[in-house]
């Protein structure tokens, strides 16, 4: 956009230099970013006049000075939006992240003014805007400051084209933006959103798949939340171009972002969750092993792997179809010579209880006259994006020449949507929408062009013609929800199953998502975590990252090793490309398979804590796997988050600590860094108390000596974690007692949820939620097994407790205040006490007193 001339004019007097962002939707990052000069301009900048005119709202404040509009609301005590415009009006108020029920939430505010600044307050959160430069800061009550522009002008614009630029105190921790490459903390580290086909990317490799312009900042134990609402190429610098300042810009679209406060960083977590949506609980099967390549081409292929995985009674839920199950690629289609039983294989299938997930791609073969239908419907329904002149844009991707959805339309998305009835009523269980950016071969931007046309036609929108360069960060995330909408439509009680390369903010609420297209190398087995676990902190709690990498073929030890981690992780799936050597867990001989299928047992008997996380997550937000810092904010004496000193270490749940060695190809020793407080080994049951020297942090940090076979484990005290008997796939019902291992410790708890796995009965009340709790007592421990909550049945009838830290050869127990004879037994080697009881639908009250 221009800026005004009286604008122009305040710049020019200030001193202000303007910074060219560059239009291009290839431009370099770093030219978003401003120089020394800059800096040193932006310091020097000299006062403006008083601002025009400033507006007192409800709800918070409305700036106006020189042309410049600037604006700030409270959504709620603790959540901010601010949008900034250089024309005076603001834009269309629409988003596709931020619903709009959510975008027009408030609370009210109460006015604040001083003769430098204007602004207001509400029970959690300071606003002050410097009434000469609109400069713009927010503090907690206490005076914290969370967010504060830097020096000079709060924006700078060049034509469309934004920058914002932030203080950045020295001991401030960034942390977000998806699965960008590189280390969790993205301090001193640029990042550029722009969906790409990243394939064989590296670690330094910049943009990929995602544009999730999201952030979370951890300084003094506090956390903070920043949105930004943009959907055209943005870029964020966390101190890579200045020391003490990180910047955000576009080159297009609005200054529209939200600022909100925890100061727990799960508050900032389950906040972001609330202004851009849930995901969904999926289907328990999704939660299963998952064995994939590109490509199983022939149905012979299909059933031999899945026949090899039950006789080496390998447990699997998941097996996938690539592209070359389909007629010369094109989605939607069988090719009945390569499958030529399609419908009999999935019933087959189905009957050993395996979810085929099919691949479909977005882009639609441009064959007319062919008998195509996805193509002929499309046509018929004006459903492609086209070009300027109105013509239809056509790219080359794996069937050829093609056309590309309209999802920016809603009618558009119905149709898309419409196109699996044929493959639900077949009984194809979930959908894989990859190539979204969208990907497009033979050009090079490797998408479409910056000048083809989208017409949006959408609720709450605007209806209105845009370039791609608007569209292209959301294309992949309309594309998920055009599936999931539509599967919801198909069968209004199934629970879908959607998997998505490209999304933006908010796609959690649509799809499942993996990180796209690794390497097998060690790299990219220590890239995995930080990846997942930015993902997970930006809305995609349910996410995975191909086990053995993609590209490539990995040695024993590398797919041993990743197997073993992707045990802990949301999704996992094994895939490999084409021309890359087989990666199934039978490779590599006997001894290999032993250690992998072992790992892979104890994912599927650790199921009822996985899924009781997982649903969790369908509440709150909150993801599977977790930074350190999320559980214990707190945990260093310097208050820095513990993890940017903790290697690769992460938290599965709330109460396992997973902690692979920080380069995991090398046999070194290393130390692990326990967060404060007692520790059990997952594994052996040993106690590990933290170390008591005064004035120290409680951080415990043992020496490991790497093993093949050892992925170390760890459970916090205090834990209850329910486990179940092995079984062979999540539809196979387990045969036996719950187990409850508990962990004696301060605040200790538990809980276990189950529902039938795969409709949406448990919305209707068909659920079973019970909670636990335990105290250690002067005398041993009391137990307490909450009653059960909603009407689903559990299919165990007994509880098998597993009493870890017990110093006894024997117990004396009451159950629910009178003596007890129960079946127990005590491993005085692993000071571990077995104790078997009834389920009781009422809950049980034990006490468990040490016999001497």
């Amino acid at each position: 956009m221009k800026i005004p001339i009286s604008a122009r004019g305040m710049l020019e007097r200030t001193g202000l230099v303007l910074v060219v962002l560059g239009l291009s939707s290839q431009a370099n990052p770093a030219a978003f970013a401003s120089g020394p000069e800059m800096a040193k301009n932006k310091q020097a900048a000299g006062k403006p006049k008083e601002p025009d005119t400033s507006k007192v709202l409800p709800n918070g404040i409305e700036v106006r000075h020189a042309g410049m509009l600037l604006e700030v609301l409270a959504l709620r005590d603790d959540v901010l939006r601010v949008r900034l415009s250089s024309s005076g009006e603001l834009p269309e108020d629409a988003s596709w992240a931020v619903p709009a029920e959510v975008r027009h939430q408030r609370v009210e505010v109460t006015p604040d003014a001083t003769a430098d600044t204007v602004g207001f307050h509400t029970a959690t959160l300071s606003v002050r805007i410097d009434r000469a430069t609109l400069r713009l800061s927010t503090t907690d009550l206490e005076g914290n400051v969370l967010q504060e522009d830097a020096d000079g002008w709060p924006a700078e614009f060049h034509s469309d084209a934004f920058r914002v630029y932030k203080k950045m105190p020295p001991d401030e921790h960034f942390f977000g933006l998806g699965d960008k490459v590189g280390p969790l903390d993205r301090r001193g580290q640029s990042f550029r959103l722009w969906n790409t086909d990243a394939f064989c990317f590296q670690e330094s490799t910049d943009p990929i798949y995602k544009s999730i312009p999201f952030f979370m900042t951890m300084r003094a134990g506090r956390s903070m939340g920043f949105l930004l609402d943009n959907t055209w190429s943005t870029s964020f610098d966390f101190g890579k171009n200045e020391r003490n300042t990180y910047s955000f810009g576009a080159e297009g679209g609005p200054i529209d972002y939200y600022v909100f406060y925890g100061p727990d960083p799960k508050q900032v977590v389950e906040t972001y969750a609330w202004l851009t949506g849930l995901p969904p609980l999926p289907p328990l099967w999704s939660l299963g092993f998952q064995q994939s390549r590109f490509s199983y081409e022939t149905e012979t292929r299909v059933r031999e792997i899945a026949s090899r995985l039950r006789a080496d009674r390998i447990p699997s839920d998941v097996l996938y179809l690539d592209i070359d199950f389909q007629k010369e690629h094109r989605p939607f289609t069988v090719d009945t010579e390569r499958f030529p039983h399609f419908e009999q294989m999935l019933r087959d299938l189905k009957h050993e209880d395996f979810h085929v997930v099919a691949i479909t791609d977005l882009h639609i073969a441009r064959v007319p006259g062919a008998g195509y239908t996805p193509y002929d419907t499309g046509i018929a329904a004006d459903s492609f994006v086209k070009n300027p002149d109105g013509s239809l844009y056509v790219g080359t991707v794996w069937p050829g020449p093609s056309v590309f959805p309209e999802f920016t339309q809603k009618k558009t998305r119905d149709w898309w949507g419409s196109l699996y009835k044929q493959f639900l009523a077949e009984g194809l269980a979930g959908f894989w929408n990859d190539m979204n950016e969208p990907s497009v071969f033979l050009t090079d931007n490797l998408t479409m062009p910056d000048n083809v046309q989208h017409r949006i036609e959408e609720p709450g929108f605007l209806s209105r013609t845009t370039k791609h360069l608007e569209i292209h960060n959301v294309y992949g995330m309309e594309n998920s929800r055009a599936t999931y909408e539509g599967l919801r439509k198909l069968d209004p009680d199934l629970r879908p199953f959607v998997l998505t390369r490209a999304t933006y903010a908010g796609g959690q609420r649509y799809a499942a998502t993996w990180t796209g297209d690794n390497t097998s190398s060690w790299d990219h087995l220590r890239l995995t975590t930080p990846m997942l676990l930015n993902l997970g902190l930006s809305g995609f709690g349910m996410s995975g990252a191909d086990v053995g990498g993609f590209i490539g073929t990995p040695g024993p030890a590398l797919l041993t090793r990743w197997t073993e981690l992707a045990t802990f992780q949301p999704i996992d799936r094994n895939h490999t490309n084409k021309g890359s050597g087989d990666k199934e867990v039978w490779v590599h001989g006997p001894e290999q398979e032993a250690i992998r299928r072992r790992y892979i047992e104890e994912r599927y008997r650790l199921m009822p804590y996985l899924y009781t996380v997982v649903e969790e997550l369908s509440r709150t937000g909150l993801p599977v796997i977790r930074p350190l810092f999320l559980e214990f904010p707190h945990a260093t004496k310097d208050l820095q988050p513990m993890d940017i000193r903790a290697g690769n270490e992460f938290l599965f749940g709330p109460d396992l600590l997973v902690a692979p060695p920080p380069f995991p190809e090398q046999p070194e020793a290393y130390a692990l860094k326990l967060p404060p407080g007692v520790w059990y080994d997952y594994w052996t049951g040993e106690k590990i108390q933290p170390p008591a020297t005064p004035g120290g942090s409680g951080v415990t940090e043992p020496l490991i000596q790497p093993k093949l076979d050892v992925l170390p484990v760890y459970v916090r005290e205090g834990s209850i974690i329910p486990v179940q008997p092995l079984v062979q796939s999540t539809d196979e019902k387990p045969q036996g007692p719950l187990t409850l291992r508990v962990y004696p410790g301060k605040d200790c708890h538990g809980s276990v949820y189950l529902d039938d796995g795969k409709t949406l009965a448990y919305t209707r009340g068909e659920f079973l939620r019970i909670d636990f709790r335990c105290a250690v007592t002067a005398s041993g421990v009391e137990l307490h097994v909450g009653e059960r909550r909603g009407s689903y049945l559990p299919w165990w009838k007994a509880i098998h407790l597993e009493l870890y830290d017990w110093q006894s050869p024997a117990a004396h127990v009451t159950l629910n205040h009178k003596p007890a004879e129960l079946p127990d037994s005590v491993d005085p080697a692993r000071h571990v006490l077995t104790l078997d009881l009834d389920d009781d639908p009422r809950g049980s009250d034990l006490e468990i007193v040490r016999a001497n």
